[in-house]
């Protein structure tokens, strides 16, 4: 019996396309590493969720209250690998924008698109303040459309004929290790199998290669859900305490849609909604409804369940792709285009720099706070906060890298005015995961001999009291003293961390304590520390 195995041709285009995709993930690469370098520069320090993440690193599991494992995968491997300055912990968030802009290159491709639409896509990518800002710090925002991006070429690539048993096998991989970052990723598959079903494309559902990534998705996201089910559903408990709180602002349906238009930069929808609209028409991007659907589907669901306006950031590098076909095709009668040119829209091109060179302050900070706030008071550019707390002058992105000096010198100075024994037993408390994973990340930069701090807050809950006596405290907190003194017999105010006036409101009110001898009437109980939000 003989067997015939069909080769399919390779795409003469394909090694040109991936050699003008480099060349673009190289000019986003290096755009992120300046900017890290500059607005350190200007002062900006690390962003409080980024001692988090770093603190996650350093107590790996399979689950976290607030986020999947993949970023303290990501914390903890680029200490390893280039250390725990402020430019080493963001060089994999600014990676994971390169590929993004990479994959934007390699979709346009997929599409059909040549060099002349390959190009657009990925500067149109790079020009997006949504990414300039999500790229910049460690993050489990800037793998997302890394992963997303992955699974839509890997669809449009098996629709086109190539490895079905391949592709399938690295979108299932993909997926699950894109549902390990973020729970997001679950919607985003579920609006691509709706739109699948919705089309002829429905087909691509149903092969036994397509269960195998099915299958694989599942098993790679398995330990996470048992860790979930094992520690009682904590994510659950986090976002419905968010809910019941009123933490995130809620956005009417203008607003929504108004939001997604200023994070992809407001030229983009130039590209981004022609691309959608093409997609769904079919006409330049042939059997492409499903991927114009998927849009949609996923932007239905992410405005019904209230979600921050940013959640949709991870699915835009497809309709960046399309839209640039459909100029590439509008426009197909252009020199420019017919010879292929890189830079075929000069003008839109032009314009596009010019406005994200505009609004660049909004999406990094390379402006000083003072000039930060005259510039946007002057241009009338103003940012739209996610969450109801006040942020004061400056957006909490920004606001949140004031401070920490000043939080861990005061911290540190109390712990060592101690005696040796209450060194051995004192508890140092933060209020929050920020207050908690500062002290912990600078303890180890400067090789200091502190505790393990400790906090109340999400994961922080989770790895316990580290057998302190609450006894002797340094306590970062809000509270008065008047209120402390009805836990604690001895009440001392050691100070404040930097009042800046830039920083987030709650951290200006902060205080530093040492408390001793909490009273009866008191009693230390950990569980009564536990809050998820």
């Amino acid at each position: 019996m003989t067997t015939t195995t069909v080769v399919r041709p390779a795409d003469p285009t394909l090694r040109a396309a991936l050699r003008l995709a480099t060349l673009f993930a190289a000019i986003k690469l290096l755009l992120h590493f300046a900017l890290t370098l500059y607005t350190q520069h200007l002062g900006y320090s690390y962003f409080r969720d980024e001692f988090y993440y770093i603190a996650c690193g350093h107590h790996l599991a399979w689950g976290y209250v607030d986020h999947g494992p993949i970023v303290a995968v990501q914390a903890r491997l680029g200490e390893i690998l280039f250390g725990d300055s402020l430019f080493s912990i963001r060089i994999l968030s600014a990676l994971a924008g390169a590929v993004m802009v990479f994959l934007g290159g390699i979709l346009a491709w997929s599409l059909g698109g040549k060099r002349p639409a390959q190009a657009l896509a990925m500067f149109g990518l790079i020009c997006c303040p949504q990414y300039i800002g999500l790229d910049g710090f460690l993050s489990m925002n800037s793998c997302e459309a890394m992963f997303w991006s992955f699974c839509l070429l890997a669809v449009i690539l098996i629709q086109r004929g190539y490895s079905a048993r391949l592709w399938w096998t690295l979108l299932g991989i993909a997926a699950g290790i894109g549902l390990l970052n973020k729970p997001s990723m679950a919607f985003f598959l579920v609006s691509l199998g709706a739109a699948l079903l919705l089309t002829p494309q429905r087909k691509l559902l149903f092969t036994r290669y397509a269960a195998l990534g099915i299958a694989l998705l599942i098993v790679i996201a398995l330990p996470n859900v048992l860790w979930q089910i094992h520690n009682h559903w904590p994510t659950l408990e986090f976002l419905r305490n968010g809910r019941e709180s009123g933490k995130n602002t809620v956005l009417t349906p203008l607003q929504f849609c108004g939001a997604q238009l200023l994070n992809m930069n407001p030229l983009n929808a130039l590209l981004w909604v022609t691309g959608v609209v093409a997609l769904l028409r079919a006409k330049s991007i042939k059997a492409s409804q499903w991927l114009g659907l998927t849009y949609l589907v996923f932007f239905a669901i992410m405005f019904l369940m209230h979600a921050k306006d940013y959640y949709l950031s991870g699915i835009y590098p497809a309709y960046f792709a399309a839209g640039a076909i459909a100029w590439e095709h509008r426009f197909a009668a252009s020199r420019s285009v017919q010879r292929d040119r890189i830079a075929a829209f000069p003008i839109f091109e032009s314009i596009l720099l010019l406005n994200t060179i505009f609004i660049l302050p909004l999406a990094s900070p390379v402006l000083r706070p003072a000039e930060w706030v005259r510039y946007t008071t002057a241009t009338h550019l103003a940012t739209k906060p996610t969450e109801t707390s006040d942020s004061g002058p400056m957006p909490q992105f920004f606001a949140d890298r004031f401070g920490w000096d000043q939080q861990y010198d005061i911290v540190s100075k109390a712990f060592h005015t101690l005696s040796s024994a209450d060194q051995q037993r004192v508890c140092i408390f933060g209020g929050n995961y920020g207050d908690a994973g500062n002290i912990d990340f600078r303890n180890r930069l400067l090789h200091d001999t502190l505790p393990p701090a400790l906090s109340g807050q999400n994961s922080y809950w989770m790895w316990g009291s580290h057998n302190c006596d609450p006894e002797v405290s340094i306590a970062i907190i809000s509270d008065s003293p008047e209120r402390i003194s009805l836990k604690y017999n001895s009440v001392t105010l050691l100070g404040r961390p930097d009042a800046s006036p830039y920083a987030m409101p709650y951290e200006r009110h902060r205080r530093i304590y040492l408390l001793r001898g909490r009273k009866p009437t008191a009693p230390f109980n950990w569980a009564d520390e536990r809050f998820y939000y």
